[in-house]
C-alpha cells in the first residue's frame, strides 16, 4: 500500500479497534473527508471517515459529526469507535449495506424519506449543539431581518439529499451528519422540497410532501419564501464560481422553479 497514501497513514492507528485489516475499499461518495472507506477486517467490517487534524471547517464538521451520533437515536449508523492522533482524526461506523434514496416521482421511497426527516424533526436538541446556530444563508438574505426566520431551536440534519438517505429494505437512514446545527425547524423539510423539485416534481407536488411534516405545516410562509429565495441567491453565486459544474447549474433552475411557484422575485 502507498505509504502516502491515508490508507496507510491511518491503518496503525485503527488497528486496535478492527484487528487485523484484510483490506480498506474506498466508497464512491464522501468528498467532504480526506477518507471514506469500508474496513474489511476481523472486528468488522466498519465504514471509516477520515480527516487530517488541522484547524478547519471539514476538522471541525467531522469532529460535530462525532459528538452528535450518540444523540441521533435509531435514525443514523451508531459510531462504535473514534481515534484523534496527531495527524488524524478517524470515525469508525457500523456498516449500513443500502442504497441511495429514490426522490423521482411516483418513487416508493418517497413516504419513507418523508418519515426519516420527521424522525430528525422529533429529536431533541442535545446542550452540545446549543451553540451551533445555523447561520449559513445569512449573506444570502435580503437583509437581517429575514435572516431572523432561519433561527430556531431544532436540531437540523442541513443537508438532505438522496446519497445522505440510505434505503435498507422499507428504512431510511440519514447518514452524514458533518454540519449538524440548531435552527427553525422548517429548513429540514424545506431543503427536501428543492431536492425534490430537481428530482423532476413540480414545486407543487414536492411542498405536497413536505406538508406531512408538522415543522413546515407550522412555519411563517414569509420565512419558506425568505429561505427559497436564500437558496436561489446562494446556488447563483455558486454557479458564479464553479460555471462548468452542472448539479450546481441544476439547483439553480430547481430554485428558480421554485420561488416562481411562491411567487418570490429575488433581486
Amino acid at each position: 500500500m502507498d505509504t502516502d497514501l491515508p490508507e496507510s497513514a491511518i491503518l496503525p492507528l485503527i488497528e486496535e479497534h478492527t484487528g487485523s485489516v484484510n483490506a480498506i475499499r474506498r466508497t464512491e461518495r464522501g468528498f467532504s473527508s480526506d477518507l471514506t472507506a469500508v474496513v474489511d477486517c476481523d472486528r468488522g467490517p466498519f465504514f471509516v471517515k477520515a480527516m487530517r487534524n488541522r484547524p478547519g471547517g471539514r476538522r471541525d464538521s467531522l469532529s460535530r459529526e462525532r459528538r452528535i451520533n450518540a444523540h441521533l437515536g435509531h435514525i443514523s449508523p451508531p459510531l462504535l469507535w473514534d481515534v484523534e492522533a496527531e495527524d488524524w482524526l478517524v470515525l469508525g461506523f457500523d456498516v449500513i449495506d443500502g442504497r441511495s434514496a429514490d426522490f423521482a416521482p411516483e418513487s416508493p421511497d418517497l413516504a419513507l424519506v418523508v418519515d426519516a426527516i420527521g424522525e430528525i424533526g422529533r429529536l431533541s436538541l442535545p446542550r452540545i449543539a446549543q451553540d451551533w446556530c445555523e447561520t449559513r444563508w445569512d449573506r444570502f438574505t435580503a437583509d437581517s431581518s429575514e435572516a431572523e426566520w432561519f433561527r430556531g431551536d431544532s436540531l437540523l440534519h442541513t443537508d438532505i439529499n438522496p446519497s445522505n438517505l440510505i434505503v435498507v429494505k422499507r428504512r431510511v437512514w440519514a447518514v452524514d451528519w458533518a454540519w449538524p446545527t440548531r435552527g427553525a425547524g422548517f429548513i429540514d423539510p424545506a431543503l427536501l422540497v428543492l431536492q425534490l423539485i430537481a428530482a423532476g416534481h413540480t414545486p407543487g407536488d414536492a411542498e405536497k410532501w413536505a406538508e406531512r411534516l408538522p415543522a413546515w405545516r407550522t412555519a411563517v410562509p414569509q420565512a419558506i419564501n425568505a429561505f427559497a429565495a436564500a437558496n436561489l441567491r446562494m446556488y447563483r453565486a455558486a454557479v458564479d464560481r464553479k460555471p462548468d459544474v452542472d448539479w450546481l447549474k441544476a439547483m439553480v433552475d430547481a430554485c428558480r422553479a421554485w420561488t416562481e411557484h411562491r411567487s418570490v422575485t429575488p433581486e
